[in-house]
């Protein structure tokens, strides 16, 4: 059975990246970024509705060494205010080098550093929630943390 639509966010301080799924689970593609802050978690739970998604994943910014930093203290936060806004399971991910990756894809496709900033977060959304797809495809088991939001005091 097909996993259903999965979105994925690329928490930053300027913008939220996001991502969604194709309904069988095999290819990300991108959407719009917004804006960060308080509008965004609400920017998010429309897109999960809109599209039904059956998870939603939150890249945590772990250091290369894999301890977290303020970043990943940043994402955790977020996810765990929109945890506490949807029901549908809201999962931490190690997104460790996907700015980087997503860079590379969009030189690799002829733009700059420069032309590159409206879309870098979104493409780094697509590299985390590609990486989950394949994970899931591999394992068929859950992917990254659950995360509980602080209503619940428990993973749901």
């Amino acid at each position: 059975m097909p996993p259903g639509i999965q979105v994925a966010c690329d928490v930053g301080a300027v913008r939220i990246g996001l991502a969604r799924s194709d309904p069988m689970g095999l290819l990300a593609v991108p959407l719009p970024a917004v804006p960060a802050g308080d509008a965004a978690i609400a920017a998010v739970l429309e897109t999960v509705g809109e599209w039904a998604a059956t998870a939603v994943y939150v890249g945590l910014p772990l250091r290369l060494a894999g301890d977290e930093g303020p970043a990943a203290a940043a994402a955790r936060s977020w996810a765990r205010k929109l945890a506490e806004r949807t029901s549908v399971p809201v999962r931490l991910v190690d997104e460790r080098l996907s700015t980087v990756q997503a860079q590379r894809g969009l030189h690799a496709a002829g733009r700059t550093t420069r032309s590159s900033r409206s879309v870098i977060d979104s493409a780094a959304a697509v590299a985390v929630l590609q990486a989950v797809l394949d994970q899931l495809a591999g394992t068929g088991g859950p992917v990254g943390e659950l995360v509980a939001s602080t209503d619940e005091g428990t993973a749901r």
